[in-house]
């Protein structure tokens, strides 16, 4: 029986992906989702929940492992699975702007490298590899799809393992039919605002909802002219559902991004008119000088900087035509900010309990 092979499950993205894998494949089709186990009971409940909603019991497999072995953990099962597999899909990434060198190496660069491997001995017919617009780095002024490698600095260790991660990829296209997605930064559902961590700007809402009607934001000079990336995630994931569908997509690059996005100020001042507050203002500050007495103040204030402050006036824009022109004719399209802003917030507002932390 042909396999389609996921990794990134039971994460925020794959557990919505794998819905559309078993819509688009034939019931002959399984999708198996490579799963470590400290994840393993909660894999086995959204399985059982998604076959049971998608009547495909039986069509999801979960199989033990690990990115960071060179077999994926896999031990005997991996010559099978790979002569089963017809498409990969690889998510499972570390995502925290914060992290650490060696982990992120380990999971995001040396993983990549293993599902490449996989899927070159498995003559796929395809490999889909979610990237993130994060390569472009400290890139000023627009980053188009084609782009990748352009001298541009990195502000932290995610966005080197991405961007050392998608060099992997890029590298073996001529070997591996590949597709590549790099979205935004993920926010929740744009229906239901549902979520699994809250970071990036969430930041915003909790600041926020800890003032009264009077609410005072600081952010770094610049941020009204800057850009604020987010992307729902029923936006990303229907995009990868559509184009990784199409004989088209082969080879290509994805910004999956918004093509005119809110400036950090917009966002801010627009979270505080959906949270009733009667007045939010914005006050500008040096960012070097407050980068700099963080970093004297606290022992870990370079991994805080180089977190999410980094973002509020991000010098990249993000050219978004290959996602556009090969989307024009399908139902998927982005939602604005200001469409599915007050279900964000109000998601926000009923889960106060969700954190930081999340699962990659």
């Amino acid at each position: 029986m042909d396999t389609v092979f996921l990794t990134g499950f039971p994460g925020f993205l794959g557990s919505a992906l794998i819905e559309r894998l078993l819509d688009r494949y034939d019931d002959e089709t399984t999708v198996t989702c490579l799963v470590q186990s400290k994840f393993r009971s909660e894999a086995e409940h959204k399985a059982e929940r998604i076959e049971r909603e998608q009547d495909a019991e039986g069509r999801i497999e979960l199989v033990e492992g690990d990115l960071v072995d060179e077999d994926l953990g896999l031990g005997d099962a991996y010559d099978d699975l790979q002569a089963a597999t017809r498409e990969v899909f690889h998510l499972a990434a570390i995502y925290d702007l914060t992290m650490a060198r060696e982990p992120g190496k380990a999971v995001n660069i040396e993983g990549t490298r293993h599902v490449l491997d996989f899927a070159e001995g498995a003559e796929v017919d395809r490999l889909q590899y979610v990237s993130s617009v994060v390569v472009a780095g400290t890139y000023e002024g627009e980053f188009t799809e084609d782009m990748l490698q352009e001298g541009q600095q990195f502000a932290n260790y995610y966005e080197t393992t991405k961007h050392m991660a998608e060099v992997l990829v890029q590298q073996q296209m001529d070997e591996i039919p590949t597709t590549i997605y790099r979205p935004a930064p993920v926010v929740g559902d744009s229906e239901t605002g549902e979520t699994q961590k809250y970071d990036g700007a969430y930041a915003f809402l909790e600041a926020l909802a800890d003032q009264g009607d009077n609410a005072i934001i600081p952010a770094p000079r610049g941020a009204g002219d800057a850009e604020f990336q987010l992307a729902p995630r029923d936006f990303i994931v229907d995009a990868i559902g559509y184009l990784s569908g199409i004989d088209e997509s082969e080879g290509e690059v994805y910004h999956l991004a918004d093509p005119n996005p809110p400036s950090t100020v917009e966002v801010i001042k627009t979270f505080g008119e959906v949270m009733d507050k009667s007045r939010t203002v914005v006050v500008p500050y040096p960012k070097g000088i407050v980068e700099g007495l963080l970093k004297s103040l606290a022992p870990d204030a370079d991994l805080l900087v180089s977190g999410g402050l980094h973002y509020q006036t991000w010098p990249a824009s993000f050219d978004t035509s290959n996602t556009e022109a090969h989307l024009a004719d399908s139902p998927v399209q982005l939602p604005q900010f200001e469409e599915y802003v007050e279900n964000m917030v109000a998601f926000y507002l009923d889960n106060p309990d969700i954190d930081t932390e999340g699962m990659n």
